[in-house]
């Protein structure tokens, strides 16, 4: 776990090249093919919120990917019951912690390497009006302390949830620009319900383990060896953090994997060629994503693709003790 301004240690910042801009870019591929799908005259959108600033223009692009735990779906409605319990993910209480944090830096030039940054969840750092606390608590923390006033207006149910949530969202946004010096242009975040549904149609996700593991945190009890999983299974993959050796750093490297994984199927398996499976991957991602609003997906990815693969560099934010108890 990451110590409040940590030095650089054992875990320090770790580089993947080649594969890497496919990794970091996986979510936004997703979202990407979900635009081209609109723009072709199908029904549906995605969810979106007013969290980021105008652009500042100095010299990229800087994404923030976020996969949360939440227990409502991107349009503010609750998962059902079962649902949570297909997903081991406990009880609808309200809480709603990023447990994935991913900044992605494409710059303008095309010439030079795109780079991804995972910040892991325990890190401690200042929330913006709140003191210091875990990064992962951001967004719950600025969603709680608008929802008052957001009832006050005469919000409820859904309307509320989707209010508070961008709410929450501007805090996060506002928290890792403090801690990054970044400025943050996009936003993309995801929760644990959609995660699963986008495995499932994609026909699952290919993974490979040195060793088989058993969790009865998350509930992860696979084989060693290669193997895909999908909707429930995928989550646990990619939640375990219990039982690894350098715990919540294990599961950064462990979603970084998966990433990369999920891309070569989306991109290798026909899937984008396939007018079913993508109807099937839209009808997961359109309630499973909120993205901020006017992004122009199609051109950032046209962008993305002029990247130089050899240059492109994935890390994570450097730690001192691997073993350090928050």
């Amino acid at each position: 776990m990451a110590e409040p301004w940590p030095r650089a240690g054992r875990g320090g910042p770790r580089r993947r090249r080649g594969r890497t801009l496919l990794a970091a870019l996986s979510a936004s591929v997703l979202l990407a093919t979900g635009a081209g799908w609109l723009l072709a005259g199908h029904d549906g959108g995605f969810t979106t919120a007013d969290v980021t600033g105008p652009h500042v223009a100095d010299g990229a692009t800087d994404i923030l990917l976020v996969g949360s735990d939440s227990r409502v779906d991107a349009r503010g409605n609750p998962l059902p019951r079962e649902v949570l319990d297909a997903l081991d993910a406990g009880s609808s209480d309200g809480e709603n912690n990023t447990d994935t944090l991913m900044l992605v830096r494409i710059p303008d030039d095309p010439a030079l390497g795109a780079s991804a940054v995972s910040i892991p969840r325990d890190s401690w750092v200042d929330v913006p009006g709140f003191g210091t606390h875990k990064i992962n608590s951001a967004l719950a923390r600025g969603a709680a302390a608008a929802r008052p006033g957001l009832v006050r207006d005469g919000l409820t149910g859904a309307e509320l949830e989707r209010a508070a949530n961008a709410a929450g969202s501007r805090l996060l946004v506002h928290t890792v620009e403090e801690l990054t010096g970044a400025s943050i242009d996009h936003y993309a975040q995801v929760n644990l319900a959609g995660f699963a549904d986008i495995t499932r149609a994609l026909g699952g996700v290919p993974v490979c383990l040195r060793a088989p593991v058993h969790d009865s945190y998350s509930g992860a009890d696979f084989a060693a060896g290669p193997q895909t999983v999908q909707g429930a299974r995928a989550l646990q993959f990619v939640r375990q953090r219990h039982g690894l050796p350098e715990g919540d750093l294990d599961r950064v490297r462990r979603q970084q994997a998966f990433l990369a994984g999920l891309t070569h199927r989306l991109l290798s398996a026909g899937t984008l060629a396939d007018p079913g499976a993508v109807a099937d991957l839209m009808q997961a991602v359109n309630g499973a994503v909120v993205l901020d609003q006017g992004w122009d997906l199609t051109s950032m990815l046209a962008h993305a693709a002029q990247l130089r693969g050899d240059r492109v560099t994935f890390r994570t934010v450097p730690t001192g003790r691997t073993d350090y108890r928050t």
